[in-house]
Order: C-alpha cells, then structure tokens, then sequence
C-alpha cells in the first residue's frame, strides 16, 4: 500500500518601496517587492512549507530561521531545493502542487509558464506537475490595498 501525504502551505510578505519582486523564482518587474530577511518570495515560501507539512518536517521557519543572517537575502530556489533534500531524506518522492497567488498588482499571468518551468527545474520533476494560478482579491483586505501578497499551496507526496 503506498502511502501518499497532503500538505498545505500559507506565506504573506509586505510590499515595499526599493525592494525587488520575486515569485516563483524569477523577478517580476514592479515598482514594489515584497519585505522580508530572505528574497521573500511568497510563492515557493508557501511551497516549502507545504512540502515540508506534509513529510512532518515542521515549516520552513524552523529549518531556515528568520534571524539567521546566513539566510539573510537568500534565493529561495536554494531553500526549496534544500526543502527537496529535506523530504527525500524521509523516503518521500514529490508527487504534484497546486499553487494560489493573491496580489493585485502586477498581473502575474504573463509570469506563470516561467515560474513553473524554474519550479519544475529546482524540484527535479515535470512541469505539468506544478500548477500556479493568480487571482485578486477584488480590492478588499490587506492584499487589495496593495498593501502585500499571499500565496497558498497544495502538495501531494508519496513514500518511495
């Protein structure tokens, strides 16, 4: 019998003046990114910690602490790579995600087919196994205000 396993994973960073902005491992030209110790991308930050959730493995503030200066400004293609590392070590083979970003600008559809082709890349596995979808939040709460952007995802792994 193989035992599959589910994980959810949540991030919110705030936007900012002078910062870049990076989703799914590439920078995405706007006048605001996203604030945070590491390069603050909210996608794969939701990534890892879905994957991480569904191998039991805590979040991702655990294995990669906010006020470790090691990570400070760090590609977060380098921590999911190492979240991989992490989930292979328990037995675990990644399976599918399924990814929301909500932000209300920029429109992030043009971005989609290379942030999954990068995903697909640091994650070792086929494009068709990462699906990003964007959405607004039609002007309401924090995200509608510009004032920051948030991402769920969904993952799915099997034990090898």
């Amino acid at each position: 019998m193989a035992s599959i396993r589910v994980g959810m994973g949540y991030d919110v960073h705030k936007l900012v003046a002078d910062r870049e902005l990076w989703l799914g491992g590439i920078r995405i030209e706007s006048s605001l990114g996203l604030l945070g110790h590491s390069d603050a991308d909210v996608l794969i930050h939701a990534l890892c910690d879905a994957l991480l959730g569904a191998a039991n493995c805590r979040d991702i503030g655990y294995h990669f602490p906010d006020n470790d200066p090691k990570y400070k400004g760090a590609d977060s293609k380098l921590l999911l790579a190492e979240v991989m590392t992490v989930i292979g070590k328990k037995g675990y083979v990644f399976g599918n995600a399924d990814i929301t970003v909500c932000a209300e600008t920029p429109k992030l559809s043009p971005y989609i087919e290379e942030m999954k082709t990068c995903l697909a890349s640091v994650m070792m596995t086929d494009v068709d196994n990462i699906s990003i979808k964007a959405t607004t939040t039609e002007k309401l709460g924090f995200t509608g205000r510009m004032e920051g952007i948030s991402a769920y995802a969904t993952v799915l792994i099997e034990k090898k």
